[in-house]
């Protein structure tokens, strides 16, 4: 199976820009990390980076192509403000994480507000880079319950 991680706007800049909100750690480990624990447990990952909304939701878009099973999304600034990118989860109807590092809901008024967190399975937030790993444990479980249930409708079915 595969999952699709998401990057948005500036979480290229990890380990440079405020690290005192969102630690020192470079996106270049997160995603290493991740890919050791996917591996791991069987799952083939994939990662996606970028600071434009349109990228963003073709990437999404383009999931479909690329077969992947579940997406795993840190839209940063685009969270609050991009119905694009909502529309495109949406419209892909893939299981979908949500991730932040930090906690959204402690930051500035603006910032508090999801336009994705109603339509995705759920939302991690405030746990630093550790929220990409409890995220990606999330994806697994997720993904794994899919395919048990479609084994066992198979095995119904014969």
């Amino acid at each position: 199976m595969k999952i699709k991680v998401i990057h948005g706007p500036n979480l290229n800049m990890l380990g440079i820009r405020e690290v005192n909100i969102y630690g020192p750690m470079k996106l270049e480990d997160i995603n290493k990390n991740m890919e050791v624990v996917a591996k791991q447990n069987g799952f083939e990952i994939e990662f996606y980076q970028s600071n434009h909304e349109g990228d963003i939701v073709d990437a999404i878009q383009e999931s479909i192509n690329e077969k992947v099973d579940g997406i795993i999304i840190n839209p940063a600034a685009f969270t609050h403000t991009s119905i694009a990118i909502r529309d495109a989860i949406k419209a892909v109807n893939l299981p979908t994480v949500e991730v932040h590092l930090s906690n959204i809901a402690a930051r500035e008024d603006f910032r508090k507000k999801s336009l994705i967190s109603d339509i995705v399975a759920g939302t991690i937030t405030g746990f630093g880079p550790f929220s990409y790993h409890l995220g990606l444990l999330a994806m697994m479980q997720i993904l794994n319950e899919i395919k048990m249930l479609k084994e066992q409708q198979q095995n119904q079915g014969n």
